[in-house]
Order: C-alpha cells, then structure tokens, then sequence
C-alpha cells in the first residue's frame, strides 16, 4: 500500500512540477530582456514663465504617456536650479554668461549643458484703458514712447507723443501705471535688452538713478521704485493679472503675447522700422525671426543662442519688433548629477521630440509662433546628445510641424501684409488685438478707407483675430476678471507665480501617446500573474486527473 502511494505520488509530483516548469518559463522570459530597455519616469523641470503657457500646454497632451513636472519659477530660477542639479532641465529667454548691472553675471554651470530652441513669440505690452467708459482695444505706441513709459519719462496718457501715435482716439488725462517684474525674469532681460540697443540714451539714463554705469545693457531684476508709481509683480501671471483687474485701469505692463490673449486684454501695436503698428502673432514674430543671427558653432557653449539686433531693426512692414525664441537648458554627455540617470534622458527625449514637431501645432492657438524648420533640426541635434536620449531623424514626413511644406516655411510666405491705415499717419485701425478683438470707435477723420486683409474687419492678422462670432466679454464689465480678489495680494485669486493661464486661458490641449515606451512595469507582472493563473486552470485539471487515474490502476486510495 505504501509503494503503490508513493508511486501516485511520484506521478502527481512529476505532473505539478511539469506545471510549474511551464509557468516558470513564462515567467522567468519576459524580464530578461525588458530589463536593459529604457524606462519612462517623471522629469522636472523649472524656469521660464514666458514659455510656460506652451510648456503646460505640451505637458497636459503627453499626461498619458509621461509625467513633465514644470515650476514656472522665472528664467533666473531655472538656470540656478539647473546648475544646483535640482532640476533635470531648465528653460529661460536668455543664455548663461550675461553681464548684469543689477542682477550680476550668471556663471555657467559645471554640470554639462546645451541650448535647445523650443517655441518662439513676442514680447507684448498688454495694457488697460478706457476712453468714455468704452475699453480701448487698437493702441499705438512707437518703440520711444514705450521705453520713455517704463522709465518714468512719460506719466500719463494724454501726452503728446502718445497722441501722436493714435490720431483716432482723444486719449484720457490718466496716469500712467507701468507694471513690471520684480522677480529674476527673461522677460525682463529681453525688454531690457531691446531698450539698451534700440532706446540707450533712454534706458541708461533710468538706469543712472539707480547709480549704474552706462551703457547699461539688459537686466533679469528691472529696476523700479513703488514711490514713483510703479508697480511690481512676480511671474507672467502675476504682471498680466494686476492689469486685468477692474480697478487697474491705466496700467501697461510687459509679458509674453500669450497671456494677453488668455486674459482676453489687448496689447500694444509696436511701431516697426518700416513704420507700421504691428502685434506679435505668430506670423509677424515668424517674419521678423527670418533676421535672428543664430550661433551655428556646434562646438560653441552657446550653440542655437541667438543675437537680435538685426530682428530690431527689420524693416518689413510685417515684422513685429520685439521678437525672440526660448531655449531649453538640457544634459548633455556623460551623466555628472545624482539627480540624473539614463531613464530621465529617454524620457526627456521623448518630450523634446513631441514639442519640437507636434508640440508647435498648437503654438499659434496658444500666442506663440512655431520654430522653423532650421531650429527645429538644430533641437534635433541637440536631443541626440541627451544622455539616454532615443535617437530618431526626424524629416518633414515624419514631424508634424506646421511650418514644413516642401522645404519652405509655410507661415512666412503665407504673413499677411498690414493695412494702410496700421501704418504711421492721419488713419488708425480701429480693430482690436490679442484676445480683445472688439473693435474701438476712432474719429472720423481718423477711419480708414481700405478694407480688412482678408478678414473684414480691418484687422492685419489675415484674420487671426478677426471680430467673427461672440466678442469675449468679462463678467463685471469689459476689463473686469471674474472671482475674489486677494487681499493680501491685489490680485485675483489663484494669479500668483506659477506656470498655466488663469481663468481665460486658451486651451489647445491634443492628448497624444509617445512611442518608445520600455522596460518592464507593474503591468507587466499583473500580466504573467493572470497568464499564469490561467495556465494553471488549463494544464492544471488534466494533468491532476491523469495523476488519480494512475493511483487508481495502482489500487491505491482515491
């Protein structure tokens, strides 16, 4: 009886260990090579909130697949935070290594680093202002007038010289409330930047009372004093979301085009050197960009940063003067932080190949201008010396950007030219700007005679921001925003620092899914669990039965 137990046990045991060979080998394959693959894991990344719209914008599409973590902290932030190895990229308007009078020279970091274009855009003057209780939406200021406004020259809104520049409006006896940045910010190096090449005598002399030797050149820290009215704010939507404000009126500040159109406020039409008032859209900031001298030495610290005198002094009538790109502060070569690893570079890459073609889609919706097809194959470059980075060559089939047709840049041939009466005479458009397109009444002697380019409403954006459908209108009346105020801040609540537009920010959110995903995951393992579990439920009856079949030839117990 004990030999003929032990004989059914012997097969039973041979039939479960059969089993557990299979399930073995199905468990053990898959990890093997799966573990060499590259991981996708969550990234972080801090800086510039001139960029931030965009960035939050590519973050959100690509949630599925990656996690972006973005500290919209200002351009000054994110390189000390790059170069401290806090963060595993950077973005800011402006490159390591700038002389400043206020702020100092930024060093580079130790840590290996490389630029890297991401969106490009303008520089816009979002102001508020009411004439007769009517929001004016069509204001003209030269270049002059702008830099005499932010340093105190010009105090109210009735001066001659901004009279000049709009002989269709009776401009209010108004004080002046210019608003600017009092954190580290790119946007205040390249509003400075242009000042001190366009308007020096200007700026140096602002610059004077703060006991700074001229020539003066940019600064990241704008100088100000509150007594003398002005007002300073941190962050993008900090400076956009006093201006906003009901009881702000008078007030112009300097932030990127974005978010005036989020905030549905308009913004300046600069006077360029062709001598038409024009706005940053996307096609104007493409045009004027054409002029941009890019650093083509790859050998060069500074490789893809960019010189923008020429860009200043452009004089097509469709060239918007205060244009400019930012720049993504990337790894490069050998991993020399803790903080970095070779899954961070793949995913990191992923992101960047994501944003430099189907990214830049969405950048006219959301007030940026998408980089060129030069740019775009420099970022390339620059993406492959990711540590970790997937290498892909990407040519205009295989990258989904709206500039690529056939070799030429599609929204610079196809840029509207600006209308008679936006430039520099007796005549004003009365079409409105940014995401304030209602139109503003102007004198009769002061209308113009030709019609809208394309859009009938006299607007020179080809219709971009043509008075078709609702006007956006503010709960509160025009100008007003929507929800409680800070009473510690002024502002409205929730338009602190920080990246991501406030309540009228312009959504253009496409979620995608990255290719390229490895390594083994939790699912993974789920999956060999059921697969198992489910081979067992197979194999496993049969087997048992054919087990107590032979213990019963063997006469032993069922």
């Amino acid at each position: 009886m004990t030999r003929q137990w032990t004989g059914a046990t012997h097969r039973l045991a041979r039939a479960v260990a059969a089993t557990f060979a299979v399930m073995l080998v199905f468990s053990a394959a898959p990890p093997a090579p799966a573990s060499a693959a590259p991981r996708k894991v969550p990234i972080n990344g801090a800086g510039s909130t001139w960029s931030s719209n965009a960035i939050d914008n590519w973050r959100r599409n690509v949630a599925r697949s990656i996690t972006v973590n973005y500290n919209a902290s200002g351009s000054t932030d994110g390189r000390n935070r790059y170069k401290q190895g806090t963060v595993d990229f950077g973005v800011s308007e402006i490159p390591y290594g700038m002389a400043d009078r206020f702020a100092g020279t930024d060093p580079a970091p130790t840590r290996s680093y490389a630029y890297m274009p991401i969106v490009a855009g303008g520089t816009a003057f979002m102001y508020n202002l009411r004439i007769g209780g009517r929001r004016v939406t069509n204001l003209r200021l030269s270049g002059d007038v702008i830099a005499k406004i932010f340093t105190g020259v010009i105090k109210r809104w009735n001066d001659p010289a901004i009279v000049a520049d709009n002989p269709g409006l009776t401009m209010p006896a108004r004080s002046i409330v210019p608003v600017v940045r009092q954190d580290g910010s790119g946007t205040s190096a390249q509003f400075t930047l242009w000042m001190s090449k366009e308007h020096g005598s200007v700026w140096d002399a602002y610059c004077r009372k703060f006991n700074k030797p001229s020539p003066c050149g940019l600064t990241s820290q704008y100088p100000y004093r509150s007594n003398e009215g002005f007002i300073g704010q941190t962050g993008s939507n900090g400076v956009s979301g006093y201006v906003s404000q009901g009881n702000a009126e008078g007030s112009i500040t300097y932030v990127e085009y974005s978010y005036a159109k989020n905030a549905r406020f308009p913004v300046v039409k600069v006077l360029n050197q062709a001598g038409y008032y024009t706005e940053p859209t996307a096609s104007n900031v493409a045009v004027a960009l054409t002029k941009a001298r890019i650093n083509t030495n790859q050998s060069s610290a500074s490789y893809l940063t960019q010189i923008l005198d020429d860009v200043y002094d452009f004089n097509d009538p469709r060239t918007y003067p205060l244009s400019s790109y930012s720049y993504m502060i990337i790894p490069v070569g050998a991993i020399d932080v803790d903080t970095m690893t070779l899954d961070k570079g793949y995913t990191l890459s992923l992101f960047a190949y994501y944003f430099l073609c189907e990214g830049q889609q969405q950048a006219d919706t959301l007030g940026y201008s998408p980089l060129p097809r030069n740019l775009v194959d420099a970022g390339v470059r620059q993406v492959h010396r990711i540590p970790g980075a997937e290498k892909r060559n990407l040519d205009a089939a295989g990258c989904n950007n709206p500039t690529f047709r056939g070799g030429r840049n599609v929204l610079l041939d196809n840029a509207p030219r600006p209308l008679a009466c936006d430039k520099k005479g007796s005549t004003q458009n009365p079409a409105g700007t940014a995401g304030a397109p209602e139109q503003t009444p102007v004198k009769a002697s002061a209308r113009c005679t030709t019609s809208g380019s394309g859009s009938g409403n006299g607007n020179n954006n080809g219709g971009a921001n043509a008075t078709t459908g609702p006007t956006p209108t503010a709960t509160g009346g025009p100008g007003a925003t929507t929800g409680p105020i800070d009473p510690d801040t002024g502002l409205p609540a929730g338009n602190g620092d920080g990246g991501g537009a406030g309540d009228g920010e312009q959504v253009a959110a496409v979620p995608v899914s990255l290719d390229g995903e490895g390594g083994w995951r939790l699912r993974h393992t789920v999956m060999v669990i059921a697969g198992l579990v489910f081979l067992g439920l197979i194999l496993g009856p049969p087997l048992l039965a054919n087990a107590l079949r032979g213990r019963r030839n063997d006469g032993g117990p069922v």
